[in-house]
């Protein structure tokens, strides 16, 4: 860890020593292209090569202004501070660079907006398909490995290793997703990680899940590369439905691009030597933390491959910002999720947020802090507490809820715990945008924390697909994938079966699939489409009445329909009688079960099943 570290502080150091006998030369500019008519003017561009510092810069187009050339540490940059007005047309801008007797030019495109989707949200009437792209489907084989890539493996009976999978191979399976019910796609991070192998508890792993970003840029090409990325998007569209990016604020890759030549010392978070983050969130919130602890918290780094960014550096800030709003204008993407959200910058993340919302009002943005109590998951959104640090975050995705829901069904099948996390939403200015699940690719799967009870598996993602919020669900749980994190992460990231070209089982067929796999895919298909054709279920109001000897019910209404959730938590069938539900039942003589289509006649008295949540439409 160390010897990473202080090589990193080296190079910083050094800089100045060997970089000014280059000839000046422009290697990159980022962004790599803007548009005009966009809301806000300003833009910072990254300029980047041999001295490209030490060069006098101008730029002659029409409608577009430098404002002025800033320098930094570092020869190699320049960062450029340009207004683009209104009446500025699409056209190639010609950024010149003089020093003495030489002239550099570099062309930058200035293109023009599209009318396709994009920044479109996810609400709750969506339900969030998370997935992994490598390990999910391969559709060309050809771009599986690059020999000229620092990981030039492939190897599926690895489990550590990149397995192949790509954005045509999730392309190819929207039909299935379609059907399923889902209406939108969430994939881990699909921009380039171009990392060597890491050692991670003695085990030498792949970056396959893309949380270490190597150049912002560039989708990763063994994913299909930036025309992948964008036809999928334009395909997931044209099926009605939406793509959910995966952001990487607080920390990148040790090998990208700029962190084998650093700006400047303030780029990262520097310590006198290597300093972990402690993972903890209490010091953020705790009105007696010392200065220390919350400095270990943000500026310590996730893990010593990852750098850390320093985002009150303003030129990482505007980076940062710009390929936010780079990715949606130039990919279409409708949702923001943000990795690592509590260890940001916090008057970062609310100016990169508004940034984002002021130019898609409708784009959501959630994000990761895991944590487990609702004071520090309010912290981070919208809320209702007097903070002295007010977040702007729309939504988040709900740890809380989470634990709650499999906590109460692993340990005693309990309802309890969720009727209190939900009991304190009062916190949260709006908890319908907050991101519902049961799983991820970093916790263990669902249906194996329920020790493969398929009864608790099946009420858990009743309570998913019914209660309030944006509901997620891991990829394969609706085929009854399982496995903990037992030795490692790799056990809850196997390939989807029928991925791949051979594989001996495919589960996207319902002839592939064992019966007990189709009927839990049946079983998600008709929960996920009624809620999706039955705004009551994922947009009406929730009324949950206090749980009763493992009996826990609660109502989704609007002014169109009531839907009742009857769970029976017990390992006993019972009879509940209803009058104590008169509030929300009145004037309903009978009902439709939902997942079952059965007709139910007599309200006054539910049957209930042992292990069963129930979800009844009434009928007047």
């Amino acid at each position: 860890m160390k010897k990473l570290y202080s090589k990193l502080l080296l190079l910083v150091l050094l800089l100045p020593l060997w970089a000014v006998a280059q000839t000046p030369a422009i290697q990159r500019v980022n962004p790599t292209n803007w548009w005009v008519g966009m809301k806000e003017p300003k833009l910072q561009l990254l300029v980047y090569g041999p001295n490209a510092g030490t060069l006098t810069y101008s730029v002659n187009y029409p409608g577009v202004k430098l404002v002025k050339t800033n320098t930094v540490e570092n020869p190699n940059y320049a960062f450029l501070d340009l207004t683009i007005v209104g009446s500025a047309k699409p056209g190639t801008v010609q950024i010149v660079g003089k020093k003495g007797p030489q002239t550099v030019t570099q062309t930058w495109e200035l293109k023009a907006r599209d009318n396709s989707p994009k920044g479109q949200g996810v609400t709750q009437a969506d339900f969030i398909y998370l997935a992994m792209p490598d390990r999910f489907a391969n559709g060309d084989p050809s771009n599986d490995k690059f020999a000229d890539m620092r990981d030039p493996n492939h190897d599926r009976s690895n489990g550590f290793l990149r397995h192949g999978g790509d954005l045509a191979g999730a392309a190819q399976r929207l039909p299935y997703l379609k059907d399923l019910g889902v209406t939108a796609v969430w994939f881990t991070p699909v921009i380039e990680n171009n990392q060597p192998l890491t050692n991670e508890g003695g085990t030498m792993r792949a970056s396959y899940h893309g949380y270490g970003f190597t150049d912002h840029y560039n989708v990763d090409r063994r994913l299909g590369g930036n025309s992948a990325y964008k036809s999928f998007v334009d395909k997931a569209h044209a099926a009605g439905m939406k793509v959910v990016q995966d952001a990487v604020y607080n920390h990148i890759g040790n090998t990208h691009w700029f962190i084998q030549d650093l700006p400047m010392k303030s780029w990262l978070h520097q310590w006198p030597s290597y300093t972990n983050t402690s993972y903890r969130q209490q010091p953020i919130t705790d009105p007696y933390s010392s200065q220390i602890d919350r400095k270990v918290t943000l500026d310590g780094w996730f893990v010593p491959f990852l750098p850390d960014l320093n985002q009150e550096n303003p030129y990482v800030a505007n980076f940062l910002i710009q390929h936010a709003i780079w990715s949606v204008e130039n990919f279409g993407v409708d949702a923001w999720r943000i990795d690592t959200y509590m260890y940001n910058d916090q008057p970062f993340m609310n100016r990169c947020n508004a940034a984002l919302l002021a130019e898609y009002p409708r784009i959501h943005i959630f994000g990761e802090s895991s944590v487990n109590n609702v004071v520090d998951q309010a912290y981070y959104v919208r809320n209702n507490i007097d903070f002295k640090f007010k977040s702007n975050q729309p939504g988040a995705l709900d740890f809380v809820l989470e634990g709650a829901m499999v906590e109460g069904l692993k340990h005693d099948g309990s309802p309890q715990r969720m009727y209190e996390a939900l009991a304190q939403d009062a916190v949260y200015q709006d908890p319908g945008k907050f991101v519902t699940f049961l799983d991820n690719h970093d916790h263990d799967r669902f249906l194996s924390v329920m020790g493969d009870d398929y009864d608790k598996y099946k009420m858990g993602l009743t309570w998913l697909l019914t209660t309030r919020g944006i509901p997620s669900m891991y990829y394969g749980t609706e085929i009854l994938m399982k496995n903990l994190k037992n030795p490692t992460d790799a056990e809850v990231r196997k390939d989807f079966p029928g991925g791949w070209p051979g594989d001996k089982q495919d589960k996207f067929t319902a002839a592939g699939r064992t019966a007990k796999e189709n009927e839990a895919f049946q079983f998600v298909r008709t929960l996920a489409t009624y809620r999706r054709d039955h705004p009551v279920l994922h947009s009406g109001k929730l009324m949950q009445y206090l749980p009763q000897d493992g009996l826990y019910v609660y109502f989704r209404y609007d002014d169109k329909g009531t839907v009742m959730v009857a769970t029976n938590a017990t390992d006993k069938p019972v009879s509940m009688p209803t009058a104590r539900f008169s509030e929300r039942m009145t004037g309903f003589t009978k009902a439709r079960n939902v997942l079952t289509n059965e007709a139910v006649s007599d309200l006054k008295t539910l049957s209930l099943p042992a292990k069963t949540a129930v979800v009844l439409e009434l009928v007047r």
